[in-house]
């Protein structure tokens, strides 16, 4: 990318059409800020795709099932994860407010839930839904996740007891929701979790309740203050704390600036100045000085480039068949990124390491999948550029293409090439 238009549309959502770019580069840098972090109006573009019915779940109503009553539920349950999946891909891609969508994708990583430990569809698809409607406040949201039934079963939380006490939850609470790495002492999480039990699952309905003669309703001390902490005092607490704005200032830094340098301090200022907003954090990043100087700096995550290649090729994940969406997420697999399934709570890494020697043909076969279902009949350098909205190839890049007449062979050229994954 050659211009700070092209990198903040990068960066914002995942990856502009090149009529998207045109229009934003006659628009200037501070009113492309200023649209993309205050979109106008409800989002047509997302309200074309529809999400999937997922209740009842399979297995409701099933008492001591047969191996194959058993069977048949879990095959249901793994075609309802690739319905969830195709809707949220072409949701990302059809949607007109970009940074709503990508942000969404960020707090799916940021509070990490996986389908392979939660199995159950239906919880992964309310937890989205949670993130989605809390997503422009961080003090809503935090309540809201650490009642999430998907989060509570991920982290079993449900089994966290007075006398039998779960650590889990408030662990990943401090270390990874909203302080980060040491701020906080064992002794911490211990007292944390105790605040935390009570909470119980209604699978059926996608649910969680308290049970308050489950509740530690005793005296508590966390990061040096003794108070009678229950769930929503302790969340109140921590989000409190002069860490959570700069942890949750960093985080953004890492996922939309750079992956490579640390976040500055009057950066992190800044942005923390405008918590609990994400989006307002988000716009006194780009808003920031230090934003310009990252270029080069971000490689984008699989799901990223494969959205933004969807974007730019003016593809529909919503009339993909069960074949075609099978080898996607066979691809988004093996590249080490599939949605609802992150690797831990930790959510996926950032950084380039998913761009290395032992994936290109990876890369290079998923592209070229792109590209056939693309379907172009003329291209060359030049109007590739264009198409996937990079600003010019590098000299090495253009000496692979130059001579390449079949368009699908270019086109994957130009999808696994350096200036089009890392910005």
């Amino acid at each position: 990318m050659s211009d700070e238009v092209a990198l903040v549309m990068q960066r914002a959502g995942f990856g502009p059409t090149s009529a998207e770019l045109t229009v934003a580069r006659q628009a200037g840098y501070e009113a492309t800020v200023a649209s993309l972090t205050a979109p106008a109006g409800a989002d047509q573009g997302a309200a074309r795709a529809q999400p999937p019915n997922l209740l009842p779940d399979p297995f409701t109503g099933l008492v001591d099932p047969s191996t194959e009553e058993e069977a048949r539920a879990s095959t249901v349950r793994d075609l309802q994860t690739l319905d969830l999946t195709r809707w949220w891909l072409d949701r990302m891609a059809v949607a007109d407010h970009q940074i709503v969508e990508k942000l969404l994708f960020f707090w799916h990583g940021h509070w990490a839930t996986s389908i392979r430990k939660v199995v159950r569809p239906s919880m992964m698809q309310v937890q989205l839904e949670t993130l989605r409607r809390s997503g422009r406040d961080i003090r809503d949201m935090s309540h809201r996740m650490v009642r999430d039934p998907a989060l509570i079963y991920w982290l079993d939380n449900q089994f966290n007891l007075p006398r039998a006490a779960n650590e889990n939850l408030a662990r990943e609470l401090m270390e990874l929701f909203l302080l980060g790495i040491g701020k906080y002492s064992e002794r911490d999480v211990k007292e944390a979790g105790r605040a935390l039990t009570g909470w119980e699952i209604d699978y059926d309905n996608v649910t969680s309740f308290l049970i308050p003669g489950r509740q530690d309703l005793g005296s508590k001390t966390i990061l040096g203050r003794t108070a009678i902490f229950d769930t929503d005092r302790l969340v109140d607490y921590l989000l409190d704390n002069p860490e959570c704005p700069r942890f949750i200032a960093t985080r953004l830094w890492y996922r939309y600036a750079s992956s490579e340098t640390p976040i500055p301090a009057s950066t992190q200022s800044a942005m923390a100045g405008s918590f609990p907003d994400p989006v307002a954090m988000l716009r006194a990043l780009f808003s920031d000085a230090a934003f310009p100087g990252t270029v080069g700096q971000q490689a984008k995550q699989p799901v990223e480039w494969l959205v933004g290649a969807v974007r730019q090729l003016g593809l529909r994940p919503s009339v993909w068949d069960e074949d075609t969406m099978w080898s996607v997420v066979w691809y988004l697999e093996r590249l080490g990124q599939v949605p609802f399934a992150p690797p831990s709570v930790g959510g996926w890494p950032a950084g380039g390491s998913w761009l290395t020697p032992g994936t290109a043909q990876m890369r290079l076969g998923f592209a070229s999948k792109l590209a056939g279902m693309a379907q172009i009949r003329s291209l060359d350098p030049e109007s590739l550029a264009a198409l996937l909205a990079v600003g010019s190839w590098s000299d090495r890049t253009y000496a692979g293409m130059r001579g390449v007449n079949d368009p699908n062979r270019l086109l994957t050229l130009g999808l696994v090439s350096p200036e089009y994954t890392v910005t």
